[in-house]
């Protein structure tokens, strides 16, 4: 499988007649800089209003230059950019999206977050994904779950629920010159797969502990925040939710979801996960653990 060609593709579309679909479609088989990769994630991100957006926005909501995006519709094999807008207004018509420009910024950050889970919601339309990489992770005794500096609460929350049905899950949630021999330890044990969370921005030392896990034989489960963002040519199955850019720290709602999600699907290809977690609940019950 490929990140980027096979399953991360089929994780970022959504519906086949979506307007965020026809534009993955269109970027697919394209060879991308990584501030082309920027721009088109975040075209992706905002499909129905991309047909309307002139060079100067596009590049205002990429953060990226005017001619950034000039080169980004070259190398998708269009004139220039009014040719890609004219092709988008074609193959994707959409209304604009409604203003919400009475809104507060905090009010736009939850709605935008909101927007984000509705996408979410169409990409799992197609189950197979999630499904084959349940069954990747539940296979894999040991589990390595990485997640560094921002994506390191999502590896965390995933690594701590994962540990009540899953025999043996090891957290990697500290980067360092330990981070490969943590990987390979995992190997020797008899790893076969490995999930990782990946948000922005993205540390270089996950790219290369990815590459040095796939080297090492794992197969690479990625949830990261595109289809485009740098982790996926080392990911073997990457499954994309957005992340919310609104606010002065990014909102990860969708990939803690998707996470929760994949626990599912985890629990699905593990026959003994509801009685383990019975036994746990039994134990928690003598110790009073919880207050009722």
């Amino acid at each position: 499988m490929s990140g980027t060609s096979g399953a991360g593709a089929r994780g970022g579309t959504g519906g086949a007649d979506s307007p965020a679909a026809r534009l993955q479609a269109l970027f697919e088989g394209h060879r991308l800089t990584p501030t082309q990769r920027r721009i088109a994630h975040s075209m992706v991100r905002r499909a129905p209003e991309v047909p309307f957006l002139s060079s100067v926005e596009l590049a205002e909501l990429a953060g990226v230059s005017q001619p950034s995006v000039t080169r980004f519709a070259v190398a998708l094999g269009f004139d220039g950019y009014p040719a890609l807008r004219r092709h988008l207004r074609e193959v994707a018509p959409a209304e604009p999206a409604a203003g919400t420009d009475d809104r507060n910024e905090y009010q736009q950050a939850v709605l935008a977050e909101i927007e984000n889970l509705r996408h979410l919601a169409e990409v799992l339309a197609d189950p197979g994904p999630v499904a084959e990489a349940g069954r990747l992770l539940a296979g894999s005794r040991p589990l390595p779950v990485l997640g560094l500096r921002a994506a390191a609460a999502q590896a965390h929350g995933f690594a701590y629920f994962a540990a009540k049905v899953h025999p043996d899950v090891r957290l990697l949630n500290e980067g360092g010159t330990m981070l490969h021999d943590r990987v390979g330890a995992a190997v020797r044990a008899g790893a076969t797969a490995l999930l990782c969370f990946a948000l922005p921005r993205h540390p270089r030392e996950v790219v290369d502990a990815l590459t040095h896990a796939k080297e090492a034989g794992l197969t690479v489960v990625t949830v990261a925040d595109s289809a485009f963002a740098p982790v996926a040519k080392v990911s073997d199955l990457l499954l994309p939710a957005a992340v919310g850019t609104g606010l002065a720290f990014d909102t990860a709602c969708a990939p803690m979801l998707l996470g929760r999600v994949l626990l599912e699907a985890m629990c699905d290809d593990l026959p003994d996960a509801q009685a383990r977690l019975e036994e746990f609940d039994a134990e928690a019950v003598a110790r009073g653990l919880f207050v009722e």
